[in-house]
């Protein structure tokens, strides 16, 4: 099996540490077994993505000393691709339109005396899973709309625990139920990050994502959805985060220091590399947490 890894940023900011640690992983995992690096673009977030942060990202990783195989592939150019795993998963009766609005949801769920959580927050209260299919069809017509998966139709089409195997957390038995009917095309964009990332890594035979140990949780999702459209499974390896001085994880909404500030001020990306790989960070700026 040829080892492939890859590193899928979003434009809709720039890059920071912790993005660098991840991208130093997935690279230096698929060279150290003589494999494959991609690098993909996810893009499909149209309001927020930026091609001037597209070429920041691909200046940030050379400087970093990284380089990747093939060109860098976007999810916007890959649409048909999603379109074609929503049709199938509709054609299986598992997809149903959403009409609710966030301020409609949050009322719902706040009215409940036991509104279930899970990793993403209170689950959505499956208000439109009980329309009737005329109603459906008409308010298709002319109001916005999501699809939803009908989590408990898809567990019991899949028929049969799924399981899945993490590097560090060994073999873990998927639990997609705890999202609740999660959102696979949004209102705003033709596919949700689940189903896109989903697709994408078995399309480019992508045998093993490293990412942070944050996306953990969403993998109970992605093998669930491996099962409904018989994908490849592949392994993963959920590595630890990198937080700040006080704790906190590196995000983009919490000012991390940007790879581009840091290259403009004449930092060397080939020794920050380094000693993302040594585990001994900058004191005060980051940290490996476990």
């Amino acid at each position: 099996m040829l080892i492939t890894t890859r590193f899928a940023p979003s434009p809709t900011g720039q890059l920071h540490l912790g993005h660098a640690y991840s991208a130093v992983l997935a690279h230096d995992f698929a060279r150290a077994n003589g494999g494959r690096f991609l690098l993909r673009i996810e893009d499909i977030d149209g309001t927020r993505s930026r091609p001037e942060h597209v070429d920041t990202i691909l200046s940030d990783l050379r400087w970093l000393g990284l380089d990747w195989d093939g060109d860098p592939v976007f999810q916007s150019q890959r649409l048909p691709l999603y379109q074609a795993a929503l049709d199938r998963l509709k054609g299986m009766g598992l997809l149903y339109p959403c009409f609710c609005t966030r301020a409609e949801i949050a009322r719902e769920v706040a009215a409940s005396v036991s509104a279930p959580h899970g990793p993403d927050g209170p689950v959505y209260p499956g208000t439109c899973r009980a329309l009737r299919e005329d109603e459906r069809a008409a308010r298709i017509a002319t109001e916005v709309h999501c699809w939803r998966l009908d989590m408990a139709a898809a567990v019991g089409r899949a028929g049969r625990a799924l399981d899945w195997h993490d590097a560090f957390a060994g073999t873990v038995r998927a639990a997609p139920a705890i999202f609740g009917d999660v959102v696979l095309a949004r209102k705003d964009a033709p596919a949700s990050y689940h189903l896109a990332v989903t697709i994408d890594d078995a399309a480019q035979s992508v045998s093993h994502i490293v990412r942070g140990r944050d996306l953990f949780d969403a993998t109970h999702v992605h093998r669930l959805l491996q099962a409904l459209l018989a994908l490849r499974v592949p392994e993963y390896r959920h590595h630890a985060l990198l937080t700040d001085a006080a704790g906190r994880r590196l995000a983009k909404r919490s000012g991390a220091p940007a790879l581009a500030a840091l290259r403009a001020a004449g930092e060397d990306g080939r020794a920050l590399a380094e000693t993302l790989r040594s585990g001994s960070l900058p004191v005060g700026i980051a940290r490996a947490k476990d």
